[in-house]
């Protein structure tokens, strides 16, 4: 009877004592076959009991390719940790790869890294340009699952994009700083990391529409490239405060927010209303000292659970159809932050 099983396991299955089952296993004269035959039945039942837990799970390696800020990525491995062990008996066994700022060239080879050595999915943030959607192309021509976060890359034949409705965030923090000012008119400057965003460009598109079709007293000032490092961030907005004289609230779709309210501070300069994203630890701070007056969240917990479920799904091992529509946009004052996750 070969097997792998320990006697004891085997014993406790067949409702005997292991010095039979011993007996039994090597052979030993004295042994009745309705007893031999209880033995070989325990270890079909183990046998059949193993592979079923075999097929009942299964290891999934997902890697996580980002282009953001520290704080961020801090978050999103957070989020990553704590929502995995909620798939068992499935696991995901995560791959991080990150940087505040990621050359195309290193983006790219990184994506063709984890093509060479596979994987069961891959969740990107990452600058939309041709090269970076190419490769992901050829990952997903190769069978390799592909999820974008916060930021779409529309153009790379990715699964699906996961995170809140971008244009629509930039329309909420137009009527939000809009309402605040009424009609009294002024210049707001709108802040992303990077243009290369896509995610970041939407948000300003939608706070641009908005401001041209419905508050028209309002002028606007754009500035990027900072990529949501302070000290980069902090030198542009001083040097847009020291051109434009009348900017008075802040949008800041990319991040880097303390360092734009020290820029203020530096040019001695009033912000009437400032909007930011995400309720990371900083903005945290941030809000509950009133410093910046609203930020639009949205649950990344939420975020990492679509995309475990997007994943089971393209592999077969998903019992409900994900829903792919955008997540919820959450409006946080100093008021309503706490239990907010």
């Amino acid at each position: 009877m070969p097997h792998h099983f320990l006697v004891k396991d085997i014993a406790f299955q067949a409702g005997l004592s292991t010095a039979t089952v011993d007996r039994v296993l090597n052979e030993r004269q004295g042994v009745r076959a309705q007893t031999k035959a209880r033995i070989a039945a325990a270890i079909h039942e183990l046998e059949r009991q193993e592979n079923s837990l075999a097929h009942a799970g299964r290891t999934f390696v997902i890697d996580v390719l980002m282009e953001a800020p520290d704080r961020f990525t801090h978050e999103v491995r957070s989020a990553f940790e704590s929502q995995a062990s909620t798939y068992l008996p499935n696991l995901f066994r995560m791959r991080f790869q990150s940087a505040e700022i990621h050359r195309e060239a290193d983006f790219v080879r990184a994506l063709e890294r984890i093509q060479l050595r596979g994987s069961d999915g891959v969740v990107v943030k990452g600058r939309a340009t041709l090269a970076i959607e190419e490769t992901i192309h050829k990952l997903v021509n190769a069978g390799i699952p592909i999820v974008t976060l916060v930021t779409d890359l529309p153009n790379s034949g990715r699964l699906a994009y996961v995170g809140m409705n971008n244009r629509a965030a930039g329309e909420t923090a137009a009527h939000l700083i809009a309402k605040t000012l009424h009609s009294n008119g002024g210049r707001i400057l709108a802040t992303l990391s990077s243009s290369r965003f896509h995610g970041e460009k939407e948000r300003v598109v939608g706070f641009r529409n908005a401001l041209s079709t419905r508050y028209l007293p309002l002028s606007l000032t754009e500035i990027s490239e900072g990529f949501g490092r302070d000290a980069a961030t902090g030198e542009l907005v001083l040097d847009a405060l020291k051109q434009q004289d009348d900017i008075c609230a802040v949008y800041s779709a990319g991040g880097g927010n303390l360092a734009i309210l020290k820029a203020f501070e530096q040019a001695g300069r009033r912000c009437l209303v400032f909007v930011a994203h995400d309720l990371d630890a900083e903005n945290r701070v941030l809000l509950a000292n009133e410093q910046i007056d609203y930020v639009l969240h949205h649950n990344l917990k939420h975020d990492i659970r679509a995309i475990f479920q997007l994943f089971l799904q393209h592999h077969h091992k998903g019992s409900k159809t994900v829903n792919h529509a955008q997540l919820e946009i959450m409006v946080v004052t100093p008021f309503n932050m706490n239990g907010k996750e």
